[in-house]
Formats: structure tokens, sequence, C-alpha cells
């Protein structure tokens, strides 16, 4: 009996949403993003999150949007920006992305000129391309090639584009987000930058976005806030959000096992004068001898500087230092030193 009523609850929470969604009506103030975006997920570590760029200022609130555990979804074309939440709604209460993106076309009179693309956190892509969007526009989800007016499905991630040069375009991000190792966000960028260069935006690049979320993964461990990258306005935003995303990867991410280093004498010596140095931050953070010995004075020093320059997320209490930061301490002290 317990079980049957539980059961029942779900379904009335579902019900209820998908009446929601259908209560929209479309508003004729829709914004036109023509664009080209890709949604995925990655089964390893739940990863789930969307990679946009836009001949479009500030796309960044718009078009991406996901949550951990649920999915992710990219709305475009004469964007319906209830898509975004109404969309995560359906999925949280038990739709796929196929069902979740045939709700939401269902009863929208403009769904010809909408452009969508969808990931649960099962994997299951969708994606929808009106028949009314700008050519060249169309999608891939998965394996599978979507023209205009079908809804396409597939495994991974959906692909999809709106006023493209070309299908190469769409092409591309899929080819490429396969081919690439690492992780979820690292195959965004590098399929979103290889769409830009199969010609992406027939009327050329304004504005990109990068959000990706992960449970627990956020900067003190208590959102899910693991990647949220925006250029709002910019020549060249693909090349800007690789620089961003470097930048991201550093201060945000955590060290990995094999990122480390042990800090023998020779290193320890390297960085004892740089914390020694007051000139170089206006700081002395160490003020013991250049003996290359990291013991606990050392260590407080090694901290407290790398919380100054906020690596906070990679500060460690073992004699150990995270390649990437000592590459950029390294980096920051020299062309500090060629400036003086």
């Amino acid at each position: 009996m317990l079980r049957w009523i539980k059961c029942c609850a779900s379904i009335s929470v579902f019900l209820l949403s998908l009446l929601h969604v259908l209560s929209f009506k479309p508003s004729p103030a829709d914004p036109l993003v023509s664009t080209f975006s890709i949604v995925a997920f990655d089964p390893e570590t739940g990863d789930v999150g969307v990679a946009v760029q836009s001949k479009f200022p500030n796309v960044r609130p718009v078009v991406p949007w996901a949550e951990a555990g649920v999915g992710a979804v990219a709305t475009q074309s004469f964007a319906n920006i209830g898509y975004g939440p109404k969309g995560l709604t359906l999925m949280r209460n038990g739709a796929t992305a196929e069902e979740t993106l045939r709700i939401l076309i269902a009863n929208d009179s403009a769904r010809d000129v909408r452009q969508v693309g969808i990931i649960d956190a099962k994997g299951n892509a969708a994606s929808w391309t009106g028949n009314e969007c700008f050519d060249w526009a169309g999608g891939r989800a998965g394996s599978n090639f979507g023209g205009k007016g079908v809804v396409v499905t597939g495994k991974g991630f959906a692909a999809q584009g709106n006023i493209l040069v070309g299908r190469e375009t769409v092409e591309a991000l899929a080819r490429t987000f396969q081919e690439t190792t690492g992780s979820l966000s690292d195959k965004l960028v590098a399929a979103l930058v290889a769409g830009g260069k199969a010609g992406g935006d027939r009327r050329g690049e304004q504005s990109a976005a990068l959000l990706v979320k992960r449970a627990g993964a956020g900067y003190d461990g208590t959102t899910d806030d693991y990647i949220d990258i925006s250029i709002y306005d910019h020549l060249t935003p693909l090349k800007e959000l690789e620089r961003l995303y470097a930048l991201h990867k550093l201060f945000f991410f955590r060290s990995t096992a094999d990122n480390l280093v042990t800090i023998d004498t020779a290193l320890c010596k390297e960085l004892q004068s740089i914390l020694q140095n007051k000139a170089y931050k206006g700081f002395q953070f160490y003020s013991g001898r250049i003996d290359g010995t990291f013991d606990a004075t050392t260590k407080k020093a090694l901290q407290d500087f790398m919380g100054w320059e906020n690596y906070d997320v990679r500060i460690r209490e073992d004699d150990k230092i995270d390649k990437e930061v000592l590459q950029d301490i390294r980096r920051n002290y020299e062309e500090w030193k060629k400036r003086k």
C-alpha cells in the first residue's frame, strides 16, 4: 500500500509540472539567439553541462540551463527561456530528455521558431529545430542527425545550431566532443571551439558561455556550481572562453594525485627565496633561513602565500605542491622581476 501511495504521489507531482509547462504562452518578445551549442553528460562523474556561442550579447542568462543529477537544456533561436527551468523540472520529476522535449513543444504555438537541445542525467539526449529557424539550422543527438521539424534522439550529447554557415559546424561539435579526451568541460570547450572554426554563426561572434554542474563541486563544497563562465560581448569570445576556462581550472579545480610534486631541497630553496622577498608582494611571508628545509614555518608561509594569491582550493597540509600552481608562481615571479 505504501509503495502504491508513493507512486501516486510521484505521478501527481509530474502531472502538476506538466500542466504548469503547458500553461506557457509564447511571447512576441522572445529573443532571437542565433547560435550553436552542445549539451552533454559524463557518466563517470555525473557532470551535466552546456557550452554555447552566439551572435547575441550576454548569452549566459538565456541559453544554458543545468542541474546536477537532473540534466541540461540549451534553448535558442527565438528562445523560449521557460524551456530551461520547466525542462529541468520535468526531468527532476522523472521525464526523459525526449519526453521533456516533446512536452515543451507540444502546446507551444511558436515551436517552429524554437531550437532546443536537452540531456538528462542518464545520458539520453534530444534535439529539436523548428521549421522556421533561419538557415542553416539543424542538430545531432549522439550519432543521429536531425533537420527541421523532427525530434532527433541519441545518447551522450545533443549539438545544434541556427543561422550557421552550414551543417559542418554541428558535425564539428559532435565529432570533436566524441574524439576529445579529458573531463566533460574539456570536451565541451574543445567542441565549441571546433564548431567556430568549422564556420559557426553566419553573422560572426559576440558572446559565449560554459555551464557545468557537479554535485558538491562548488568553491566551498556547498553548491553544485562547478563551472559558470560567461563572455558578455567580445570580438573573439571563443578565444576568450579558452583563456577564462584555463584560469578557472587553476583557481577553482582541486589538485589530483598525478598533478602533485614533492617539495625537495632545491624546490624548497626556490620557494623560500620568493616567500622571503618583501618587495615582491609588499609583504614578507617567510623570514627564516633559505636552507631547503620544508619545516612547519616554511609550510605555513607557503600556505599564507597561496591564500594571498587565491590558490585557496589547492592549499595542502603535506610536503607537496600542485604543478600548475608552481608553474603559475614561477611565471608571475619572473614577469615581476622583468618589470622591476
